[in-house]
């Protein structure tokens, strides 16, 4: 193939130059990066997560390293909706990418003036809907692990959110196709997942738990293989687009998610440990192409053979 291969894809009103977005809370708001790449090479960021209010987060120690991943339970530590909008919003106009902003609250009526306010911000191309919350209301449990609560933030959002919206799923459920399911029906333009896993880790020396709020979200590759299976029923599924995450830190991983029905993914933990990370995976995507003689990534993106 004489020709570059296009690296382009679309979710839904998203024009993405390549399939590589960051995933939330693994990237700060981009600039943290920009020693490191050029920010607008990547086919879009998704900025770390914004509630309606003021969060602290949970007390130190927070993280914690594992084998083959990471535990955290930072705890939505931002300065809330209004913050963003006067202080960071104007430091993300700059980016000549697609800016996504992750959405998280503990309340139906929080998500819903976050969501609301992002819809204003013009450079915000579209917002993921962290539904790995815990719903205060329903003693704590996650919003996304259940239907009836799935589909009622996502709709309560949708009614007020007019561009792209992206419902984040959590991996810790009975039934991921279900909710994937529930969320498109309520309005869902598109689906990220997976989401962190329920992990712990314990000092046995102290005999103590290493996070200061015991359990916390599992990351890094570790769950790629559960990542893997659940974008591959979900995708199966469902008729929306699906964005895999989970353990991705090379093009060879991020192509098995697109052969397993993802059309972009998301880059975390690996952020961490490479910064350039991300735009080593969009090369070893094209170079990828390029061998096996493809023009465009819809002759990968869901084309497992069984």
């Amino acid at each position: 193939m004489s020709t570059s291969p296009d690296l382009s894809v679309k979710i839904h009103d998203l024009n993405l130059k390549n399939p590589v977005l960051t995933a939330s809370g693994t990237f700060g708001y981009g600039h943290e990066y920009s020693d490191f790449i050029e920010v607008d090479a990547l086919g879009g960021i998704i900025v770390k997560a914004t509630t309606s209010k003021h969060r602290e987060g949970n007390p130190y120690p927070r993280m914690a390293e594992t084998a083959m991943g990471m535990l955290n339970a930072v705890g939505l530590q931002n300065k809330g909706i209004d913050h963003f909008v006067r202080h960071i919003y104007p430091t993300l106009e700059k980016y000549n990418t697609n800016v996504i902003a992750n959405v998280s609250d503990s309340t139906v009526e929080g998500y819903v003036e976050v969501a609301e306010k992002m819809n204003k911000l013009s450079h915000i191309a579209a917002i993921e809907l962290n539904i790995s919350c815990p719903n205060v209301k329903e003693g704590g449990m996650a919003f996304g692990t259940s239907c009836p609560s799935a589909i009622a933030v996502t709709s309560a959002v949708r009614e007020v959110y007019d561009k792209t919206l992206i419902v984040k799923l959590s991996p810790n459920v009975t039934s991921i196709v279900e909710i994937a399911l529930a969320v498109e029906e309520a309005g869902a333009d598109a689906l990220s997942l997976i989401n962190t896993l329920l992990g712990m880790a314990i000092d046995s020396e102290t005999r103590k738990p290493v996070l200061s709020t015991i359990t916390g979200g599992l990351s890094g590759p570790a769950i790629k293989p559960i990542a893997l299976r659940m974008v591959w029923q979900v995708a199966n599924a469902v008729k929306i687009p699906v964005i895999g995450i989970g353990g991705i830190s090379s093009a060879a991983d991020a192509i098995e998610f697109m052969l397993a029905g993802a059309t972009a993914i998301q880059v975390g933990t690996a952020n961490f440990i490479d910064p350039s990370v991300t735009i080593k995976i969009i090369q070893g995507i094209k170079e990828y192409m390029l061998k096996h003689r493809l023009s465009k990534l819809s002759q990968l993106t869901g084309k497992l053979v069984y």
